[in-house]
């Protein structure tokens, strides 16, 4: 599809969620707009801005597309307050947080879109609002000022659909699952899944503010004009199927740049390291790359039996251990200097670093990880098998996908509990040969599909959105 021209260009508002694996494909969709002819109003929370900033070890930029603008894209860059300061610590008074996310936030952003609309001239633009599905304010904002709303879902299809066929999965008693594990074989799109791989927000009571959260922004996608989703369509083809037929839903998916190392714009919230040089003394395939993500914790025990497994299996590894993984105590030392000196000569440890960089070096033959959806599409493009051991949220629901599903990855445990003597086998089998050569041909041909479709598909389903967008914006 050709650029947009008309006299009346489209414009797209775009207020990214908080958390960093949504930031990420939220600043990949915003640039892939605005290579399509669409001006781009994106908008950090202040707290986010200033978290990245201190991340950068070039703290002076503050205009964070300036770059993707003076490369031609029409992208404008600001800053919205979520009614905290910025130095109000939103992890430990989630609650509180939540509930102003609710309640409070939605009016910012009522302001704040209006002061936009009234700043320029109407016959100048198209508006359009672009949210992740999980901001509850999206419906009421679009109807108010008559503008078209787009719903981002950044997670694979599946996840959306369980979320999205709440109802039914309350009606025959499998939400919450309570412990259940039973196949059920109901939901449009899914031939068949068991609850026990439902999303841990689906697994127990309804009762945190997340569910709440989760749960009002899914009613509210119900009324969404267009649905786009950081999905591949050929990889979830029927789920993605059973979808279009409630709503416009477009799976545009990898959302990346062109050559998924591309890092013009900040996206990380926390400094990383640069492990290129370490890398490049081990021999290609000869590393397993370690990371639980940018979120979620665990308990001190599950750490320190990874950490003897890695020792166990004697294979190289890079090691993300995040600082705040067991608790809020950022500066809590979890491993002993004992057992760095141990692994001195087998392992890198650090606190954040490029995924990226590091997944596509030829070193890395391996990734343990918590099955969080942008690192599988990461490990998908750079071949890389994976180990899964998902934590919370999609990530458990995930892994059916990577380990059931596409049979490009395995599980770090088959019960309920860990221990360093199973994840040393775990990491044998997979940096080995003969079961991971299969699950290596696997990767490679979800990594064909995942190619094809960036040219093709979800291509096509791109251009398609906008086609329909424009044509709904002379209904509006």
């Amino acid at each position: 599809m050709a650029e947009i021209e008309s006299s009346r260009k489209p414009h797209a508002i775009m207020i990214s969620f908080h958390l960093q694996g949504h930031i990420i494909p939220f600043v990949n969709l915003a640039i892939k707009l605005a290579s399509k002819g669409v001006t781009v109003t994106f908008v950090h929370l202040e707290f986010i801005h200033h978290q990245i900033i201190k991340s950068q070890y070039d703290s002076t930029q503050v205009d964070f597309f300036s770059e993707a603008r003076n490369s031609g894209l029409d992208i404008h860059y600001t800053t919205i307050s979520d009614g905290f300061p910025v130095e109000f610590d939103r992890s430990r008074n989630l609650d509180q947080y939540g509930k102003s996310f609710l309640l409070d936030f939605p009016t910012l952003v009522d302001e704040f879109v209006g002061k936009i609309l009234h700043s320029h001239s109407s016959s100048s633009y198209n508006y359009f609002l672009v949210a992740d599905t999980l901001c509850v304010w999206t419906a009421k904002i679009a109807r108010k000022y008559h503008i078209v709303n787009v719903s981002f879902w950044t997670e694979p299809a599946l996840v959306f659909s369980l979320y999205y066929h709440l109802d039914l999965l309350r009606k025959n008693g499998h939400v919450p699952a309570n412990g259940l594990q039973e196949n059920i074989n109901y939901i449009p799109g899914i031939q068949s899944i068991n609850t026990k791989d439902f999303m841990s927000y689906l697994q127990g009571p309804e009762s945190t503010i997340i569910h709440t959260i989760i749960f009002i922004g899914f009613e509210e996608v119900k009324s969404a004009d267009f649905i786009i989703c950081n999905t591949v369509q050929e990889l979830e083809a029927e789920a993605v199927l059973a979808l279009k037929e409630n709503q416009p839903f477009y799976a545009i998916g990898p959302i990346c740049p062109t050559d998924f190392s591309t890092n013009t714009v900040p996206r990380s919230l926390l400094s990383e390291s640069d492990c290129t040089e370490w890398l490049k003394t081990k021999s290609p395939g000869s590393v397993l790359y370690v990371s639980f993500g940018s979120l979620a914790k665990t308990d001190e025990h599950v750490i320190l039996e990874i950490a003897e497994g890695l020792f166990l299996s004697e294979v190289n590894f890079l090691w993300v251990l995040r600082p705040g993984i067991v608790s809020y105590d950022d500066d809590d030392e979890i491993l002993t200097v004992g057992f760095k000196n141990r692994i001195k000569d087998q392992g890198l440890i650090v606190p954040w670093c490029n995924q990226n960089l590091v997944l596509s070096n030829p070193a890395i033959g391996g990734f343990l990880t918590h099955c969080g959806w942008n690192s599988i599409l990461e490990s998908i493009w750079w071949r890389v098998p994976m180990i899964c051991y998902p934590l919370f949220t999609d990530q458990i629901t995930n892994r059916k996908l990577v380990v059931d599903d596409w049979k490009i990855g395995i599980n770090l445990c088959d019960g309920l509990s860990i221990s360093r003597e199973e994840v040393a086998e775990k990491i044998k089998i997979l940096m080995g040969g003969g079961k991971s050569n299969g699950i290596k041909e696997e990767m490679n041909r979800a990594r064909e599909i995942m190619q094809t479709a960036l040219n093709g598909s979800s291509e096509r389903n791109f251009d398609q959105f906008l086609k329909d967008l424009t044509a709904k914006f002379l209904k509006k």
